[in-house]
């Protein structure tokens, strides 16, 4: 995720304007434009978006479902089996991974 102090500066040279020529259009000082720049500075969302305006872009927040990084489904499988069907999928997906490789090994890949 990008700060807001790189969204700016990069806002701003990509319209190619100078901070105080971005200052003159959002209504602040160059000094002020000059701190929104720095890192670690925390503009509102207020502020970013009057000054990403001056820049002739505009601030656009999006809200997305959070994806997991698992398969939620075979975990729910998985935590349905006895411990013991469990050890024998493991054994057996183990095995099966060890023939693969060997395969691929054998291919020259």
């Amino acid at each position: 995720m990008t700060s807001g102090s790189t969204l700016l500066r990069e806002a701003r040279l990509a319209a190619g304007l100078t901070q105080a020529q971005v200052a003159k259009r959002a209504g602040i000082s160059q000094g002020a434009v000059a701190q929104l720049e720095r890192p670690g500075s925390n503009p509102t969302l207020e502020t970013l978006d009057g000054i990403l305006r001056a820049t002739g872009q505009r601030l656009r927040l999006v809200s997305e479902p959070d994806q997991p990084n698992v398969d939620e489904t075979l975990i729910a499988r998985n935590l349905r089996m006895a411990p013991a069907e469990r050890l024998a999928a493991f054994e057996t997906a183990h095995t099966e991974l060890s023939e693969l490789r060997g395969m691929a090994t054998a291919d020259g890949s």
